[in-house]
């Protein structure tokens, strides 16, 4: 599974957006399973970061494309490689907090 990072987009969704679709996705022609990594951002950039990755998903079947955003680096890596290990899933858009509610899954003694 490839890894994308995405930075540098500006702090207003809709130029986020327009930003993304201009310069991000057309470098994404050709990658079967890839993931995008966003810098944390609020509320607002939710719905189109999930309409582009599923928008970009369904172009790109049988390849898939999901995102992450926010959370560590282990977050993110540890997420990578759950997403390599489910190939059902595709058009996920996945913000992560690993800093305040603690394990979701307790590991057994």
């Amino acid at each position: 599974m490839e890894r994308r990072d995405v930075t540098g987009l500006p702090d207003d969704p809709v130029s986020a957006a327009a930003a993304f679709y201009a310069a991000i996705a057309p470098t994404l022609a050709g990658s079967d399973d890839v993931t995008l990594v966003f810098e944390a951002a609020d509320h607002t950039h939710s719905a189109w970061r999930l309409a582009a990755v599923q928008s970009l998903a369904r172009a790109r079947v049988p390849g898939r494309v999901n995102a992450l955003s926010g959370g560590s680096e282990a977050a993110r890596v540890a997420a990578i490689a759950y997403l390599a290990k489910a190939p059902g899933l595709t058009g996920q858009y996945l913000p992560l907090d690993d800093s305040g509610a603690g394990a979701v899954i307790p590991v057994a003694p």
